[in-house]
């Protein structure tokens, strides 16, 4: 029993991390909703503006939210993903080893990036 823990983190601390990150995933879907809905306002105002001049202005910007949005849609639809992988991590009880040098992930960095899958050392490596 005593050597399992030393390579993975205990239920203990997986039910936290658990926790944790279900809170971000939730905030993320939340945060992607106000994306999406920003998005499709800026698809339903576009043509509502009567003043020419003022249309051209805006045309310019609209293009670039609406290029920034999908942007931004598609890396937090990633991050969702991410930290759903991250759960099922936590469910084979896998979470938090790194996937370069099978040592622990600090929980320093699990808290800031609870989906990382490499450890510092692992990510200096890459550099």
């Amino acid at each position: 029993m005593g050597v399992d823990t030393n390579i993975r983190y205990s239920d203990k601390d997986l039910a936290e991390f658990k926790e944790l990150i279900q809170e971000k995933i939730k905030k993320a879907e939340h945060d992607l909703e106000l994306i999406k809905s920003a998005y499709m306002n800026d698809l339903n105002n576009g043509t509502d503006d009567t003043s020419p001049t003022f249309k051209a202005f805006e045309e310019g910007s609209e293009t670039m939210s609406k290029e920034a949005n999908s942007q931004l849609a598609i890396r937090q639809e990633k991050f969702i993903r991410d930290l759903k992988n991250a759960i099922i991590r936590i469910e084979n009880k896998t979470y938090g080893i790194c996937r370069v040098t099978g040592k622990l992930i600090s929980k320093e960095r699990l808290k800031l990036v609870p989906h990382a899958t490499l450890s510092i050392e692992a990510k200096n490596m890459q550099k």
